[in-house]
């Protein structure tokens, strides 16, 4: 399959854009058709996943131009990667799974600079009372993402994709490559560590 960065790059260069009709293809029938040499089939998948993928990125980065250029990676990287897609679970799990690896990668556990806007939330978990009320106020934003910021990688990639994707365990564990019981206690202790760095930051 030919390299074809550039041409990967101009298709998520617009994440906001509107997206077009795709022909209602299954993603599996994309990526066949995309390995055996139909360029037009991947620029679909990029229309139809461009916007969650973006969003992902986003919550990693925190701002726009950041959040562009690590999408743009995903993509490129899915690209080249197609052939180690086996259709074991969702082409959108896949596809989250590229999206977290390149982002805990290119991010790593450095303070970015503007992490987390609060007015990009869109809907905290219930259970996370202490850190919805900040979140939802916007109490003690900077505090938050500093926070956030610092938790060891799954923990921050399992907080996310549950908090900010409302995704279910099950899906999580699939993205990240571990099990159920791995996401609950990842997810649990985020919260935990992000009460005490709360708490000491007070």
């Amino acid at each position: 399959m030919p390299d074809r960065a550039d041409d990967v790059r101009s298709a998520t260069r617009t994440a906001d854009a509107q997206v077009e009709p795709d022909g209602g293809l299954e993603d599996t029938a994309l990526v066949e058709a995309c390995l055996a040499g139909n360029r037009e089939a991947f620029d679909t998948i990029v229309h139809r996943h461009q916007r969650r993928i973006y969003q992902l990125c986003y919550r990693f980065a925190g701002n726009h131009e950041d959040a562009s250029d690590l999408a743009q990676d995903v993509f490129i990287r899915a690209y080249r990667g197609l052939r180690s897609f086996k259709g074991n679970s969702a082409f959108g799990t896949w596809l989250y799974r590229v999206a977290v690896n390149v982002c805990l990668n290119r991010v790593g556990s450095r303070p970015l600079r503007t992490f987390f806007p609060l007015n990009a939330i869109d809907r905290p978990d219930p259970r996370v009372e202490a850190m919805d009320t900040a979140l939802e106020r916007g109490e003690r934003a900077a505090e938050v993402r500093a926070a956030i910021s610092r938790l060891p990688k799954k923990q921050r990639a399992a907080l996310i994709l549950r908090v900010y994707h409302d995704l279910p365990h099950e899906e999580i564990a699939g993205i990240l490559g571990s099990s159920v019981g791995a996401v609950k206690a990842n997810f649990f202790h985020a919260i935990a560590n992000l009460r005490k760095l709360l708490t000491v930051q007070s």
